[in-house]
């Protein structure tokens, strides 16, 4: 497939990254957000009964507006609106950064850093572009994986308060990297954002991932990618060395 490709988008969870199930870890993000907003029932309890409703109702909200809030609006208007403002307002980073290890551990998945690495060594200009909640994760996984150094462009929804599939978030990628739409490819899993939106910006080329196990998404005309691969470093087999 000639596509003259010559800057590669990457989207994170369930891309480059993955959730790893730890339940002591688990148990231990939940018990900082109940200790953070002085909550002294079951903390397990507690997000399950209060955090998790609340948050599937912003959630609701955000995918209805392409759009991310701040943490502190987060917490405010959201997770934790009958808590003292101030209080909430004084730990709503923290308390993000609790909500995102509250699900698992996240870790680049299998040779996922490996082909980061190979990509950026080929001559292609990398970005990541992805939706997620808190600004805090991703500064300090890049830094503790060595990775910063191989993306020209960062760009998350939590940051820029756009999410996919609104174009403006791959927008403000392409215009960072300096790159063109039409040689610029995203790789992601969600075919109704993470497609719809590259397609939506004018990107030349899609690639959706399909992990085992993960449930299969339907595909119409408008979301269908160039390409479905199984495994991140087969992104290497689409992806030769640039002149």
């Amino acid at each position: 497939m000639e596509k003259n490709i010559d800057t590669i988008f990457v989207d994170l969870g369930d891309t480059l990254r993955v959730i790893r199930k730890d339940e002591a870890y688990i148990e231990e993000a939940r018990g900082t957000i109940a200790r953070l907003l002085g909550v002294t029932e079951d903390p397990m309890k507690f997000y399950s009964e209060v955090i998790e409703p609340r948050y599937d109702k912003y959630r609701a909200w955000a995918l209805h507006f392409y759009c991310e809030a701040p943490v502190k609006t987060l917490w405010t208007r959201w997770l934790a609106y009958d808590f003292p403002r101030e209080l909430v307002e004084k730990n709503a980073d923290e308390l993000t950064f609790a909500y995102r290890r509250s699900k698992g551990e996240r870790v680049v998945t299998d040779g996922g850093a490996e082909t980061i690495k190979e990509l950026y060594a080929r001559g292609y200009t990398l970005a990541i572009v992805s939706d997620l909640v808190g600004t805090r994760e991703v500064d300090e996984w890049l830094d503790h994986d060595g990775l910063r150094p191989y993306f020209k462009s960062v760009q998350q929804s939590s940051i820029c308060l756009i999410r996919k599939p609104h174009p403006a978030i791959y927008y403000y990628a392409l215009e960072e990297c300096g790159s063109e739409p039409s040689r610029t490819c995203y790789v992601g899993d969600n075919l109704n954002r993470d497609i719809v939106g590259a397609k939506a910006a004018g990107l030349g080329m899609t690639v959706a991932v399909q992990y085992p196990g993960k449930k299969p998404q339907e595909v119409t005309d408008e979301n269908r990618p160039d390409v479905f691969i199984h495994h991140f470093a087969e992104l290497l087999n689409l992806f030769p060395p640039l002149r």
